[in-house]
This record gives C-alpha cells, sequence and structure tokens, in this order.
C-alpha cells in the first residue's frame, strides 16, 4: 500500500465527532466544509512532530469529484510541523496560502517563467511589466468579471478576451471599441466594460 493510499484509508475511517467546522478569515464558519487531524500508524516513519491535516468540502458547482475523493466531498491533506495551534486556523492559513501560489502560476505565465534579456538591468524592467500584468489580472476579475469567469486563468483570458479583436469608433465625440458579433465572448467583454465605467471616478 502506497503512503497516499494509507492516508485515504485512514480519512475514510474518521469518526464523525473528530470533524471540526473549517472557518474562514472573520471567524465565521465556511459554509460545507470540515477539518480533522490525522495520527496513528499513518504518520509512522514521518519526522517528529509533524502532523496532519485533511478538509472535506462540498465541491463549487460544476467541479468533478476525483477518485479520492468520498461521500460527495473533496478531500485534502496537508502536513504541517506547527505545534499548538487549532486545526481550524491551520487550515485557514494553509488555504489562504494556496491562493498565493495561484498567483505564482499565474505569474510564470505572464512571462516571469523565463528571463528574455541579458542584462540585469533590461530584466529588472521586464518584471515590473509583469508586475504591472499581474495587478491588472488580480483587480479586473474583483471589478469586471462575474461568476465562473472570475475563476478564468490568464491563458484561458488571453484567448477569450485580450485577444478580441475590435473597432475603434467615434461618436460624438466619443470613442468606442466595437467587437465583433460572431466572437463568442463579445457579451463578456463588452459587461466588463459596462461595469468598469460604471465604477466611481476616484478623482
Amino acid at each position: 500500500m502506497t503512503i497516499t493510499d494509507a492516508i485515504h484509508q485512514a480519512v475514510l475511517k474518521v469518526p464523525a465527532p473528530a470533524w471540526t467546522p473549517a472557518v474562514e478569515t472573520g471567524g465565521d464558519i465556511r459554509d460545507g466544509a470540515w477539518v480533522a487531524e490525522i495520527a496513528g500508524d499513518v504518520l509512522n516513519g514521518w519526522p517528529r512532530g509533524m502532523r496532519l491535516i485533511v478538509r472535506k468540502e462540498r465541491p463549487h458547482p460544476g467541479a468533478q469529484l476525483r477518485i479520492t475523493d468520498s461521500d460527495g466531498l473533496r478531500l485534502t491533506c496537508f502536513a504541517t510541523n506547527t505545534a499548538d495551534v487549532p486545526i481550524a486556523a491551520l487550515e485557514l492559513r494553509h488555504r489562504q496560502r494556496a491562493r498565493a501560489e495561484d498567483r505564482i502560476r499565474a505569474a510564470r505565465t505572464t512571462g516571469l517563467r523565463n528571463l528574455p534579456l541579458h542584462d540585469t538591468a533590461q530584466n529588472q524592467i521586464w518584471l515590473e511589466i509583469v508586475q504591472i500584468a499581474l495587478d491588472l489580472l488580480a483587480w479586473m476579475p474583483m471589478l469586471a468579471l462575474t461568476g465562473e469567469i472570475r475563476r478564468w486563468e490568464p491563458r484561458r483570458l488571453r484567448l477569450r478576451l485580450f485577444s478580441a479583436a475590435a473597432q475603434i469608433v467615434t461618436t460624438a465625440r466619443r470613442r468606442y471599441l466595437r467587437f465583433a458579433r460572431h466572437w463568442p465572448w463579445t457579451d463578456v467583454i463588452t459587461d466588463a466594460l459596462a461595469r468598469l465605467e460604471a465604477l466611481p471616478n476616484p478623482g
């Protein structure tokens, strides 16, 4: 039996009273999510002081379960050597770190994977451009997009939104972008632009 199989079997044997509700940043209970700590023989051979935490959670609509999931709930495990901290707080910290890792993945697909230039100063300028792009990728979904589209990765955004062709049209002394009607994501783009235009002017 592999270590993965052993952990999976140990998770399935966790008694119902051992599960604790997961929490959000403000201390509120996270709906449809619970955490527990795994102990016993499954930790044999692990470094001293390591803890194994598991979360079970209802997947978001449309998500497919994995073969290791159980009872319609998605299972996620992580290890930590942090002591004297409640498991719900440890799980929250781990979940927040996962968002940071999402940003790192987005940075790699936005130009950080390879530095294209030879000179250090030139690459520093490149990194500044990447940082600006990441800021835009972080704020745009929050301000302009809704629903599942907010979860799109940079590659999908480039393919469906950023690469859309448009024509600059001037009418009544105002300039507009006219997108092709046949483009499947034109409605998403125009709705996003309308939300951005409706934002309060900070000036």
